[in-house]
């Protein structure tokens, strides 16, 4: 199994991971697999956090006029606002890496069970199998 996979690094560009027959869940080729795109993500990030900087330092200008002055701060305040769910994404990802690190990445912490490639393909960051997510969601509807 000295195979390699094909990988692109950007977030949501790469290879769906084909399981060989017989494979375990979580085998360190998986594990590679999942800290590539959890890596590469993390990395766009950052660097969206830097062109906002870069930006912010660039675009900001005393305006006379109090118009657009305002809609400068609106514009900065939005950017802000969605670098700061981002923040809270990297955090997010650096749990997934550190849980890649203990090899407890893919299981459900409320139920024990594996969460899935293909659900983890499409949210690196999941912690909650399906069922366990769904019943949360149902939970959080119901005490509003």
């Amino acid at each position: 199994m000295t195979e390699t996979r094909e990988f692109s690094l950007e977030p949501y560009s790469f290879e769906p991971y084909q399981p060989e027959e017989g494979e375990e869940y979580m085998s360190p080729h998986q594990e590679e697999h999942f800290r590539r795109i959890l890596l590469a993500w993390k990395r766009s990030l950052m660097e969206e956090v830097d062109r906002t900087v870069h930006h912010m330092q660039d675009e900001a200008t005393n305006f006379p006029d109090p118009n657009d002055r305002a809609t400068q701060e609106s514009e900065f305040s939005l950017e802000l606002r969605t670098r700061d769910r981002e923040r809270k994404l990297i955090k997010k990802i650096d749990e997934a890496l550190e849980r890649l690190d203990r090899h407890e990445y893919g299981y459900c912490e409320s139920c024990g069970v594996e969460i899935g490639l293909r659900r983890l393909e499409a949210r690196p960051t999941a912690t909650l199998c399906i069922d366990c997510k769904t019943l949360e969601e149902i939970r959080e509807r119901q005490h509003g």
